[in-house]
């Protein structure tokens, strides 16, 4: 998932994004490194080796970029709660691009 959550955001925007993710089912943290890369926010465990369930997020020039290992009802439930919680938290929609959710504005002039 790719949310229209900038890479280049002020950082009054960034610095709600823990509360966010700490809102989040499953959050066990910003990983130290010896369990997990280090600084990387995880959900449901550190290990991601595709056995066990887990997501992790990382700012890129799209967006903020979620992936992981989750089954199907788990991932729909996680996905529409932080659009929802982003955009309650953000004050401004929050959504996926590709699915034609959200905008390409965080309040700032359009990209």
């Amino acid at each position: 998932m790719n949310l229209n959550i900038w890479y280049d955001a002020p950082p009054e925007v960034w610095e709600k994004i823990p509360t966010i993710y700490a809102s989040m089912e499953g959050w066990r943290g910003f990983s130290d490194g010896v369990q997990g890369e280090a600084g990387v926010p995880y959900w449901f465990s550190f290990d991601e080796s595709g056995k066990q369930p887990v997501l992790t997020a990382s700012v890129e020039p799209s967006g903020l970029f979620i992936s992981g290992n989750l089954d199907d009802a788990t991932w729909d439930a996680w996905r529409a709660k932080i659009k929802r919680v982003a955009t309650q938290m953000l004050g401004y929609p929050v959504g996926e691009l590709e699915l034609g959710e959200g905008n390409y504005t965080d309040g700032r002039e359009p990209r």
